[in-house]
This record gives C-alpha cells, structure tokens and sequence, in this order.
C-alpha cells in the first residue's frame, strides 16, 4: 500500500470523508454546534496533507473554523432596513485575531463551545504513520495551502 493509502484508512477509520484536489487530501469534523432563536453556528475540525514523494515528506494542516447561519435585523449596508433579513456567514481561526495553533484556537472556541475532541490523536496518527513508512512528517500552522 502506498503512504497515501495508508494515510486515507487513518481518515476512513475517524470517520469522515477525504477530498482529493490538486494532490493535496482535505477532511473536515463537526465538533460542536450551537443553536439559538433562528441561528446555528458550527465549529469544524478541518485537516489537510500533502505528499511529497520525491522528498519523502508529508506535510500535514489543521485549524479550526466557525461558520454561522441565522436571523440579522436586516440593516444593509446603506443603514437602511427592511425587517429582518437571513445571514450566513464563514470564517476560519487563520485571519485576523485568531491566528495561532490548534490548541491556542481550541482555548478560545472552549469558551464558546462544550466539546471533548482530541485533535491531537489525529496529528499523532498521521505522524506515527508517516514515519513508520519512511517519510519526514511536517507539522504547518499557519497555511491551509499546503
């Protein structure tokens, strides 16, 4: 079996399910959800690995990302409303003030959110794998463009 391979039975067995684009594989993990008069906003484990045959190296991403969908007071831009209006919204833990590692980002959304996730089993599976096949494993914080 190829690292690629191996590394897609590690995703198979959270469970989610694997993209494939550009040779780069990307899965996603609902944590937690919060609901409240006409809104929801989830908090979603996102990974992504990449790798480099030539180098024998696998590089690995993760971050955490919030997305919300609900009920605004439907105030445009112009200041001018019409009632009520629907929003939806995404944003993810690397822009602006939420820039860090995954624990950092995890202190702040624990705050928001009730969860018990171990991303951590993750990012030590994928290395643990990695290197028992002979590749470098890269651990990247800050990019999810591998």
């Amino acid at each position: 079996m190829t690292v690629i391979e191996e590394l897609k039975k590690i995703v198979a067995d959270i469970p989610s399910v694997i993209n494939e684009k550009d040779e780069k594989y990307s899965f996603e993990i609902l944590i937690a959800e919060r609901k409240a008069f006409l809104s929801k906003k989830k908090l979603i484990y996102c990974a992504q690995f990449h790798v480099h045959e030539q180098e024998k190296e696998v590089k690995f991403t993760e971050m955490l990302k919030e997305s919300g969908v609900g009920m605004n007071s439907g105030i445009g831009d112009d200041g001018i409303g019409t009632g009520f209006g629907f929003k939806t919204e995404s944003y993810n833990t690397l822009s602006g003030a939420r820039e860090g590692n995954i624990e950092e980002q995890s202190d702040l959304f624990g705050k928001k959110y009730n969860y018990n996730f171990d991303f951590g089993k993750i990012r030590k599976s994928f290395e643990k794998k990695t290197e028992e096949l002979g590749y470098k494993f890269s651990y990247q914080i800050t990019s999810m463009g591998l």
